[in-house]
């Protein structure tokens, strides 16, 4: 499907005419914006400086994977106002259809907007945190006692990566067997790497199920926090941004493998990851792998449009100023499905 992009216009005007307006009702519109969990942070501080310019309007965020916020208008059928996802691809893959016969899309839009890569986060109660660099990571990971956790990639965006990462890394080093080592051999059945045609494919099973406990999976790359704080894994595949505002020690990794590069966006898509969906919709199954870009968009039937596209503008000229924990800002640029 071809897509064409511009620059993405912020409603100033009705940011400016709406503050301090709150109407005569005593009652609050109630604005439901579901994010991927890496968003949590920044969009809980955007939050109260929207409600304090709006009193009107109250935001209840509700975090889930990005695949799963998605699924929560999709299959779960839910009303939503807002959605924003750390994978900009999921939206067209997932919404670019018809929400039921004679109807229109989930939505034939989304913003593009910031921007991430993938390190690997540790405290000083990991194992082998004294001696873990940028040179001998993959090393440590893959030994037998070293314990690793990553999201579940059925639901969120930072699972299906970290197999990414994991894939382009044993190919940047040279390490065969090196996905295995660090992942693979610890599910039943195990996770193997195919190639063909210059492609790597990891295709996964319906359901995700560790054989041991070197890897520890959650639903969310946010949920393995508290795990790592306990101790209860050493290392955990987190985006920088998540790491940074959570005060964790991590190792960055090369831009070849990190997903983080536009410049490395053909290395990147020599990874295809395809997700054993059987409950849910099958669209979208299949993760080719490409630089991380946060986008957001307004379902089709949202019960407050005007309140969200309110609420969008005011979270994309707050992320144009960039903050410390915050996914990188990126020029907002809108997609339109177009054919």
């Amino acid at each position: 499907m071809n897509r064409s992009a511009v620059l993405v216009v912020l409603v100033l005007a009705v940011l400016a005419t709406s503050a301090g307006c709150t109407g005569t009702s005593p009652e609050q519109t109630i604005l439901t914006v579901i994010p991927a969990g890496s968003l949590l942070y920044p969009l809980e501080n955007i939050e109260a400086a929207f409600e304090s310019q709006h009193p009107e309007i109250d935001v209840r965020i509700e975090g889930h994977g990005s695949i799963q916020a998605i699924r929560q208008v999709t299959d779960l059928e839910r009303e939503v106002d807002v959605v924003a996802v750390a994978d900009a691809s999921l939206i067209p893959d997932m919404m670019y259809r018809l929400m039921g016969e004679g109807g229109s899309n989930y939505t034939d839009w989304y913003v593009a907007f910031a921007g991430n890569e993938v390190v690997i986060a540790y405290t000083n109660k990991s194992a082998g945190a004294d001696e873990i660099t940028q040179d001998n990571w993959y090393q440590v990971l893959a030994r037998p006692d070293v314990r690793v956790g990553f999201s579940n990639p059925m639901l969120d965006a930072c699972g299906y990566r970290a197999l990414m990462v994991t894939a382009l890394a044993e190919e940047y080093y040279g390490e065969l067997g090196l996905f295995e080592a660090i992942i693979g051999s610890s599910f039943d059945p195990p996770l193997t790497v195919t190639r063909a045609d210059g492609i790597r494919k990891i295709t996964l099973p319906e359901r995700m199920r560790p054989a041991d406990e070197k890897v520890a999976i959650r639903d969310g790359s946010i949920y393995l926090l508290s795990l790592l704080d306990a101790g209860g894994i050493d290392y955990a595949f987190e985006y920088r941004s998540v790491a940074e505002e959570h005060g964790l020690r991590w190792i960055d990794l090369p831009p070849q493998i990190n997903l983080g590069s536009a410049e490395h966006a053909d290395d990147y898509q020599k990874v295809h990851v395809t997700l054993g969906f059987r409950r849910f919709q099958s669209i979208g199954s299949e993760r080719v792998g490409q630089p991380i870009v946060y986008a957001i968009t307004i379902p089709a039937n949202a019960p407050h449009p005007d309140e969200a596209r309110m609420f969008v503008d005011f979270v994309l000229e707050a992320f144009q100023e960039g903050r410390p924990g915050w996914p990188a800002p990126e020029t907002a640029t809108v997609y339109h499905a177009t054919g």
